[in-house]
């Protein structure tokens, strides 16, 4: 692939992301989106024959930045506490420059799961194997209470997507503006580690 044809893919995507934000899957339109990337819908059509192909390669693009950065936190040499930490700093920002991709995974899990089994079959997701053992060795030393490993991994990601997935009720229930929510997005970070490292230690 050329550099310029390249350069037109990146801009596609990224011009996509823009758009799927505003307006969803659903509400999205390809000419709206052949309009942010400053090219005409045929150019669009030539790189991406459909808005489903194009959403799926924003999907896979975004997922394979995301997944290696999990890997790396999850078996990486620091303590059990760090990890929570970096896990949640991680995951929120990441997920705060692509917003479209918690809701976007459950409406295809929903929506298109022969599309979702297939790239799930063949995805290389993070492997949370030393993590879970080093809950175990942890719970063994003494140093946090008999917890379910698998819990632990559950309450990391659900409460580090929730916010994301629930936004419009949550914002409304919490009377915040999307400046106040995005703060509070921000305080996530710090907030939901120091609450499950507070859950689990003795």
């Amino acid at each position: 692939m050329e550099k310029t044809e390249y350069n037109t893919e990146e801009i596609i995507l990224k011009s996509a992301i823009t758009i799927f934000h505003k307006k969803g899957m659903a509400g999205a339109r390809m000419q709206e989106i052949a309009d942010e990337a400053g090219i005409n819908k045929a150019m669009l059509h030539y790189y991406f024959r459909s808005k489903q192909l194009l959403f799926e390669a924003v999907f896979k693009k975004a997922f394979m930045q995301l997944a290696p950065q999990i890997h790396q936190v999850l078996n990486s040499q620091d303590s059990l506490f760090d990890k929570i930490e970096n896990f949640a700093g991680k995951y929120i920002s990441f997920v705060m420059e692509n917003r479209f991709l918690p809701t976007f995974i459950i409406q295809e899990l929903n929506n298109n799961p022969e599309f979702t089994n297939q790239f799930f079959s063949q995805a290389e997701f993070p492997k949370p194997t030393h993590f879970l053992l080093q809950i175990e060795e942890e719970i063994q030393k003494g140093t946090i209470r008999n917890v379910n490993p698998k819990q632990v991994l559950i309450d990391m990601f659900s409460l580090s997507v929730f916010p994301f997935v629930g936004a419009p009720l949550l914002q409304k229930i919490t009377n915040s503006n999307e400046e106040e929510y995005n703060n509070l997005l921000i305080e996530r970070k710090t907030h939901i580690a120091s609450m499950l490292i507070n859950s689990i230690k003795k």
